[in-house]
């Protein structure tokens, strides 16, 4: 019998995450148009400071090595730094996603005398015209004042972290002269159809020529530059790209919402992959361990209607967030399946039957107008 190989461990599921990612507030300053969480106005119920360092605390018990902490933006939070000071000095390391807004002289400072930190600084275009259609006027300027304060401070390799939109694809070199600039490491993810997402990503999302640019990129680029196996659908094209090519919702990632919610993935922020709170009985380890939800993940995937397909093994099927937010059923083919399986299913969903996000805590007037901005971009 063949040894089972370490995605065969992770498809069956890990004692603890591996990558777990938790929102700590709903609250932003922003309004970007593809927002996976639809943030912009606080929750009431978000996890108190006490709650979130017993979450802390289970998570270093479970062993967890790190977390990705976002929102929103973090750093609204006014426990920001009591709450990332107790996980580092608990030896459970933070990755932090933020737009800058915060970062000052000083607080760069005191990030750059943190150890087990890392700083992932949202930029969605290597120009402002670009990056602010998506991420609202005056974040360009002020996401780069941030990195001028961290380099400043001495902070180290930052990272630039990306979503690529078929406004920014031919941007990828100018993206990575950028980060070599700062000493910092690129990193680019794929726009997912939720949140906010959701009603831009049938504008914003690339094209399939550019699918193919951004494989071809990748191939060329791929050991230097963070993807967070964002793109193994595309490994239907050719030669694998870098990293595990599965989904490990439920099995090796999953999302803590700003409410202490538990969901199978940070791009599923719905009822339907909801696996129980951290306010439960037993607390996250618990939902982690013994949910339902999570144990059907672990089991078995059925390549469903992708049986046929020869690349099958290749791309697995795609990413379960961009299926189910565009209307497809989980065991189809990804909507940007690149071999043209995805598009027509999409074409024939219904308008307005897709899933829509569980919640949305966007700020009425401002998000409406930003919506509407990158559509202007098309032609």
């Amino acid at each position: 019998m063949p040894a089972e190989t370490l995605a065969d461990q992770m498809k069956a599921g890990l004692d603890a995450p591996i990558c777990l990612t938790w929102e700590l507030t709903y609250a932003c300053n922003l309004a970007c148009v593809h927002c996976l969480s639809s943030s912009g106005r606080r929750d009431p119920r978000e996890l108190t400071t006490a709650e979130a360092r017993a979450v802390i605390d289970e998570l270093r018990a479970m062993q967890v090595f790190y977390v990705n902490i976002g929102g929103g933006e973090p750093m609204i939070r006014q426990d920001f730094f009591e709450l990332v000071e107790h996980a580092t000095t608990s030896g459970v390391g933070v990755k932090f996603s933020t737009n800058g807004a915060f970062i000052d002289a000083a607080k760069a400072r005191r990030l750059a005398a943190m150890d087990y930190l890392d700083i992932q600084l949202s930029l969605d275009g290597a120009d402002k015209a670009t990056n602010d259609a998506v991420r609202g006027a005056g974040s360009y300027a002020t996401v780069r004042r941030a990195m001028d304060h961290l380099a400043a401070a001495g902070f180290g390799p930052f990272k630039i972290s990306v979503v690529v939109t078929r406004h920014n694809v031919a941007q990828l070199d100018a993206f990575t002269a950028l980060a070599a600039g700062y000493g910092a490491q690129l990193r680019i993810t794929r726009l997912r159809p939720a949140g906010r997402g959701a009603e831009t990503w049938h504008a914003l999302h690339p094209t399939h020529e550019q699918q193919v640019q951004v494989y071809r990129w990748l191939l060329d680029h791929g050991e230097s530059v963070l993807t967070g196996d964002s793109f193994f659908h595309l490994n239907a094209l050719g030669d694998p790209l870098p990293g595990l090519n599965l989904c490990g919702a439920g099995r090796v990632v999953c999302l803590i919402d700003p409410v202490g919610d538990v969901y199978a993935c940070p791009f599923v922020i719905h009822d339907e992959f909801r696996a129980g709170s951290v306010r439960d009985p037993g607390g996250f380890a618990a939902v982690w361990r013994t949910s339902e939800l999570f144990r059907s993940l672990r089991e078995p995937t059925n390549p469903g209607a992708c049986a046929s397909c020869g690349s099958y093994d290749a791309c697995q099927g795609g990413c379960m967030a961009a299926k189910f937010f565009t209307g497809l059923p989980l065991d189809g083919p990804d909507p940007e399946c690149v071999s043209g399986h995805g598009a027509p299913l999409v074409a024939a969903v219904a308008a307005g039957s897709a899933p829509r996000p569980s919640m949305d805590h966007s700020k009425p007037v401002p998000v409406t107008l930003g919506r509407r901005r990158p559509l202007a971009l098309q032609g």
